[in-house]
């Protein structure tokens, strides 16, 4: 693995019922790199992502993410693996009976840090989203674009490389989708890989980066003004 990258992908085939979804790709996210995958649905974008955070095993080939080769590790070191991962859902997936503290807060305790840290960070990643003044708000209380907003200081919280977004906009409209890409290139800005899956060519052609295509089970290389 280049030590430039922070993901790579060695000759990864995924198969299902003998089909591959995913077959023979070779992929490089660099360190700091904003990447669009985009494609037809079911072409394999999800079961992507899937094996970057080892919730999929390939059939054949490696998966290396910061220097961690995903499919020879053992089960107990999955967790350590997805704490340098940062995830963010395109459904939220927030606590509803937590506040927006609570809900960031939670990501640290699971990963083992103590109260005064925790209650540090936690504001410190609202802030970063623009949502401090709303920590004790509960989900339902904020907007969609806002409820997003937590997905992602949540998903800051605990320092990751990388952040894999899966339609991160697809329930926002154009507005919140323009203001969650903002916030998207700040953080990539400041030096975190992103690896976002979008249906929405017109927020790649306004925010434009490098983009790669899943077609046929491979990866394509395309230009983000021409998609």
């Amino acid at each position: 693995m280049s030590e430039d990258s922070v993901i790579e992908f060695r000759n990864v085939t995924v198969e299902f019922d003998g089909n591959p979804v995913l077959n023979d790709i070779d992929f490089r996210l660099e360190n700091g790199e904003f990447c669009y995958l985009i494609g037809s649905t079911g072409t394999g974008k999800s079961s992507l992502l899937k094996l970057i955070y080892r919730d999929l095993l390939p059939n054949y080939g490696d998966v290396i993410v910061s220097g961690s080769n995903v499919p020879r590790l053992k089960d107990k070191e999955v967790p350590l693996l997805r704490r340098k991962l940062g995830i963010v859902f395109q459904d939220f997936q927030l606590l509803p009976d937590r506040t927006v503290y609570e809900n960031v807060a939670f990501a640290l305790e699971v990963t083992g840090n103590k109260g005064s840290f925790i209650k540090q960070r936690a504001l410190e990643c609202l802030s970063m989203v623009g949502l401090s003044h709303k920590h004790n708000n509960m989900p339902r209380d904020l907007s969609g674009g806002e409820q997003q907003r937590v997905v992602i200081a949540r998903a800051l919280a605990n320092e990751p490389r990388i952040m894999l977004a899966d339609e991160p906009t697809g329930n926002l409209d154009p507005e919140a989708s323009a203001n969650i890409m903002e916030l998207l290139k700040q953080i990539n800005n400041r030096g975190m890989a992103i690896l976002m899956v979008t249906h929405s060519y017109d927020l790649v052609r306004k925010f434009p980066n490098r983009t790669i295509r899943l077609d046929d089970g491979k990866i394509v290389e395309v230009d983000p003004a021409r998609v």
